[in-house]
């Protein structure tokens, strides 16, 4: 028998737009909060309440870089890479019951419908648009590589396109002198994020138990191993996610002769990380005879 493993992970630095990012909304929470008192906006109030879920998700993000680049130790051999996973599903957690106190703060403004001053919302909600857009477009090239960039991303693109429609609210509000618009913005707001969070809440709890990562599909991984020059049968197939950002992959090789050759598996390495993106993979290779004799001593 013979393994390989490729050791070589790249992970990408996102800690200073996180820093970014988080000092970014923290100020505008802060200005939605005193803004929304003052001018009395529900939905004002329930963006600084997203916004601050928000400020939450980049922390734990931050913290999720730290644990990535941790190293192994001889209890978790793995590292603390597959914290990040947890973390992203904490955020989901976390947003989802976030969205239910937005929820039913404005079904009841429904019911109790109160004066709010239009020309404050729109100006607070304009700075809004400027900083959530500003902050997603700090995270564009970590998107795909990324779930918990991935989440900040989706996080920062809907709060751009939320506070958007709460500019179209307070128009409303001073043009047509109508107050219900507010907590329907509100209901709106938390249907649009509900959205991407469920997916996002899905993604996660896969990962979480060790599903094929997704972009990953594992007959197009088997069929690259199984048309390999010499190689016979492919068996005890896994593909995973160690993090966030990186997967890993275990297989073993049945080959007409037990050929190990460095070169042929750095070969294998290279493809599956240029074909598939899989950063850490074990491969083990055997001789026909050694399947034959395993097959029947088991």
């Amino acid at each position: 028998m013979a393994h390989t493993h490729n050791h070589s992970h790249s992970v990408n630095n996102f800690s200073k737009p996180l820093i970014i990012g988080i000092v970014l909304n923290v100020t505008f929470v802060i200005i939605e909060v005193i803004y929304g008192i003052v001018s009395n906006s529900v939905a004002l109030i329930a963006d600084a309440g997203h916004n601050f879920s928000d400020v939450i998700s980049l922390v734990l993000a931050l913290a999720a870089m730290f644990l990535i680049k941790k190293k192994s130790t001889g209890k978790f051999t793995y590292g603390y890479k597959k914290a990040s996973i947890l973390i992203a599903l904490l955020n989901s957690v976390l947003l989802l019951i976030a969205l239910g106190g937005i929820c039913r703060e404005a079904i009841l403004r429904f019911y109790e419908q109160e004066h709010v001053n239009g020309n404050t919302v729109i100006i607070v909600a304009f700075i809004g648009i400027i900083i959530n857009g500003f902050t997603a477009y700090l995270f564009v090239k970590g998107k795909e590589k990324d779930l918990n960039i991935k989440s900040a991303f989706l996080h920062m693109l809907t709060d751009t396109l939320v506070s958007a429609g709460v500019v179209v609210s307070g128009i409303f509000i001073v043009i047509f002198d109508v107050y219900w618009i507010d907590p329907l913005m509100s209901l709106i707001i938390v249907a649009v994020i509900f959205i991407g969070t469920w997916n996002l809440l899905k993604e996660t709890l896969s990962l979480s138990i060790d599903a094929v990562p997704k972009g990953i599909n594992l007959a197009d991984v088997y069929d690259y191993l199984r048309g390999i020059n010499g190689v016979i049968e492919v068996h005890d197939l896994h593909v995973w996610s160690l993090s966030t950002s990186q997967a890993a992959l275990t297989a073993h090789l049945v080959m007409e002769s037990n050929s190990s050759s460095d070169i042929l598996l750095a070969e294998i390495n290279k493809q599956l990380h240029d074909k598939f993106e899989i950063e850490h993979t074990t491969i083990q290779i055997e001789s026909k005879d050694f399947e034959m004799n395993c097959g029947n001593c088991c």
